[in-house]
């Protein structure tokens, strides 16, 4: 019975895990700065490419 309550609970912080890391990318693009790249990984995007956004 501990195993569906573990899997769960491993998706419920996976869900806050990503959340969290789309609010904060969000905040600082708002805010004019760079997210960082811890955030950017969880959300599987590369921080490289998401830097050259915008520069040709």
């Amino acid at each position: 019975m501990s195993t569906p309550r573990k899997s769960i609970l491993a998706t419920l912080g996976t869900f806050v895990e990503v959340f969290g890391s789309a609010a904060a990318v969000s905040n600082a693009v708002e805010g004019g700065r760079a997210p960082k790249a811890k955030h950017l990984r969880t959300l599987g995007i590369d921080a490289d490419a998401f830097r050259s956004i915008g520069r040709l």
